[in-house]
């Protein structure tokens, strides 16, 4: 068997607020298989969208380690977490965080942008992209001209624009309505197993979990199985 893609040792994280301190991870182990689809449910405020970020380079643990996609993430200085989060690790969010004065096509090519690609390559993979998600026809729109669902597509071909192996997913339908919601799972999923990629992913739709190849339980600052 492979090295995981993740591996999350004794992770906690805490949060200081006034004289009282908040544990919301408590000692968290995780080994995630590259190339599977593994799902983390829980209630409401349990830390799921917590432990995504640590992984995500987004934020730091209070104690334990993690490595992510090669990357040491726990110990990287914050050049290193940037090149983490820009070329090997995809962000998709409940909310789309479209810029509005960014077509879709633009919007998709940020992060290679960022990264300094060049033009004409960066243009024509994101255009490829949005056929995928069943946008190509909507390459020029403005966000405020599209549907719930076709800026969460948009957000989601963005997130794979600069083929990172790992791809994290915080409450990707948690915004739409049951058919939306419904199309954007399909369409997810899709991608992700065509590309060969690994996706971890936080939900209370336990219909979405359900299509996981592992799926977790965080309860108490702990991450268990069903």
């Amino acid at each position: 068997m492979s090295d995981p893609i993740v591996r999350a040792r004794a992770v906690s994280r805490s949060f200081v607020t006034g004289a009282e301190t908040l544990e919301v991870l408590r000692g968290v182990d995780l080994d995630v298989e590259r190339g599977s689809i593994v799902a983390i449910t829980g209630e409401s405020g349990c830390g799921k969208s917590t432990f995504l970020s640590l992984l995500g380079g987004l934020d730091r643990p209070t104690a334990g380690q993690i490595s992510a996609a090669g990357i040491e993430v726990t110990g990287a200085s914050e050049t290193e977490l940037s090149a983490y989060r820009n070329r090997s690790v995809g962000f998709v969010f409940q909310f789309p965080f479209l810029l509005r004065d960014f077509t879709a096509l633009e919007n998709i090519a940020i992060p290679g942008m960022v990264g300094r690609e060049a033009t004409g390559p960066l243009r024509a993979r994101a255009s490829a992209l949005l056929s995928e998600v069943g946008l190509g026809e909507r390459r020029d729109a403005w966000p405020l001209e599209l549907s719930g669902g076709e800026r969460q597509r948009v957000a989601v071909a963005r997130a794979l624009i600069n083929q990172p192996p790992l791809l994290l997913a915080d409450e990707p339908t948690g915004n739409l309505d049951e058919k939306n919601a419904a199309a954007v799972e399909e369409m997810l999923f899709s991608l992700v197993r065509k590309r060969g990629m690994t996706l971890v992913v936080v939900t209370h739709d336990h219909g979405l979990a359900s299509r996981a190849d592992v799926r977790y339980v965080l309860s108490g600052g702990m991450l268990g199985r069903p």
